[in-house]
């Protein structure tokens, strides 16, 4: 199709969306509320529907005072269920699709249920958003003239009882229309293989034939595919093999620690990155103007928020707000309904608010991957920055990384211990670790005063990682491909101990 028809449609697609968008930013807590009494009504005649009276719930209160606030463990029941052939117990259509996830932290893989709904209203929904927002905002972009590289997960579908587990990737995949895997490369059936270091080179052979205007996936399995392009090929950077792309879409983790090596393999000043916040549970966010680090939160995508201050998690008084009680610059965790059947469920993500109106958050990490050992209030979003920050001022780049307490014995203070694998390793080891040290004490108060004079946690323990640690103990855990994450905080040493041994 010609170049000029494609962006016609796309142009009359994107006005009528941005006008929809344009409603739940006017009136986000209408939105809101509408879409948790439509939620509500489509599950009153489920097990879960009718255990709780949704039938009565008529406002927000009684829906909070009915259902209990829900983890995975929690709701698992339900779930095993499903899978065994049940239906209609927490979903009032069928669920024929899980996405597996085992997270970070737990060995124990999830089965995530994805009902037709959420695949059209959420999924799907959120990856036409985003290319409609990026034409809005790049109205002179030749997007549609090539194909966007995407780097999904490693896991095939599997079937159960007539319903299918795999990575969400994997589902989005199966379920994508015809017209998607046109415009997207390597081929399906490349994109869905299961081993990793088989299917690397696959993609590589596949996409070197394309124009590739686009590239999507986690940064740093993009950037082990990227590298891997530049070794095949003898160029210097990316631009001299897809000279044509445009625009890096990404999520999954923090970019910040991998901005500056990204700027080196698209070595050009116009090059887009634009963020995206999705999970198995759904997509949440994404970023809707160009050099932004924020996200908007999507309103209209089958999901009612809430959110729990930090300050309360886990406590016996713990506090649960909608999203009109939010404030600035909090961190909280986020519970979400969804319409796949999730109520008011702790997905484990803390995020803080950027801006109330419209309503912008930044990812900060996670509930299980922070550490407050010792009173420090650590997050994610301290160490990324931290790092980014040392690594630009000492012209350093950073592979993967993750963080342990060295706990109180006797008289001796606590600290955290480090693991870094570097891409571009410092000069000087012992000046990267006191600046990391000292930077971490700027952006988080909590650390600063546990820090101040050696009060109670000593300077900071740093090991350089040996290439390919972090690889080596994903491959020796099954986890290698596009969907899995270091973990960075814990609040326990186990990963860093099992890193430790592989050094």
């Amino acid at each position: 199709m010609p170049l000029p028809i494609i962006n016609s449609i796309a142009s009359w697609i994107l006005k009528k969306r941005i006008h929809q968008m344009e409603l739940f930013v006017k009136y986000p807590h209408e939105v809101q509320e509408e879409l948790l009494f439509q939620l509500v009504k489509a599950a009153e005649q489920t097990v879960i529907g009718k255990k709780y009276s949704f039938s009565g719930i008529k406002n927000y209160s009684t829906f909070q005072e009915r259902v209990p606030v829900s983890t995975y463990e929690a709701f698992e029941p339900y779930i095993e269920q499903t899978r065994q052939g049940a239906q209609n117990i927490f979903w009032n259509t069928p669920i024929k699709y899980f996405a597996k996830s085992s997270g970070t932290t737990n060995a124990k893989s999830k089965f995530i249920p994805v009902s037709a709904e959420a695949l059209e209203n959420n999924h799907y929904k959120a990856s036409k958003d985003l290319l409609a927002l990026y034409l809005n905002n790049n109205e002179n972009s030749q997007l549609f003239v090539g194909k966007s590289l995407r780097l999904g997960g490693s896991k095939q579908l599997y079937e159960n009882n007539n319903t299918f587990f795999g990575d969400l990737s994997a589902i989005l995949i199966d379920n994508m229309p015809i017209w998607a895997e046109f415009s997207s490369t390597p081929s399906n059936k490349v994109s869905l293989m299961s081993d990793w270091e088989t299917k690397l080179p696959a993609i590589i052979e596949e996409c070197l034939q394309e124009n590739v205007t686009s590239i999507a996936g986690v940064p740093s399995w993009m950037m082990v595919l990227l590298n891997k392009a530049l070794e095949t090929t003898g160029k210097e950077n990316i631009l001299d093999i897809w000279p044509n792309v445009e625009v890096y879409f990404h999520g999954g983790v923090s970019f910040d620690p991998y901005r500056a090596p990204y700027q080196k393999l698209f070595p050009k000043e116009s090059f887009k990155y634009y963020e995206i916040y999705n999970a198995s549970e759904g997509f949440f966010a994404l970023q809707d103007l160009n050099n932004s680090d924020e996200l908007l939160l999507m309103l209209d995508y089958g999901i009612f928020y809430e959110f729990i201050p930090m300050d309360s998690f886990g406590q016996e008084n713990q506090r649960i707000i909608p999203l009109q009680e939010v404030e600035l610059h909090k961190n909280y965790a986020l519970v979400i309904t969804t319409n796949s059947g999730l109520w008011r469920y702790i997905i484990g993500d803390t995020i803080r608010f950027t801006s109330l109106s419209p309503y912008r958050i930044k990812v900060t990490g996670r509930t299980k991957h922070h550490i407050n050992v010792f009173g420090e209030e650590l997050m994610v979003e301290n160490t990324d920055r931290a790092l980014a920050k040392t690594c630009q001022e000492l012209a350093c780049e950073v592979m993967d990384y993750t963080v342990a307490p060295i706990f109180m014995d006797n008289k001796q203070k606590g600290a955290h211990e480090w693991i870094i694998e570097f891409k571009t390793a410092p000069h000087d080891v012992a000046a990267f670790g006191q600046l990391l040290d000292t930077n971490l004490q700027q952006l988080n108060s909590d650390y600063e005063a546990k820090r101040f004079n050696n009060m109670t946690l000593n300077p900071l323990v740093l090991n350089v990682a040996r290439e390919n640690l972090f690889y080596d103990w994903l491959k020796a855990n099954d986890k290698l491909g596009g969907q899995h994450k270091v973990p960075r905080l814990s609040n326990d040493r186990s990963h860093l101990e099992e890193l430790l041994k592989l050094q």
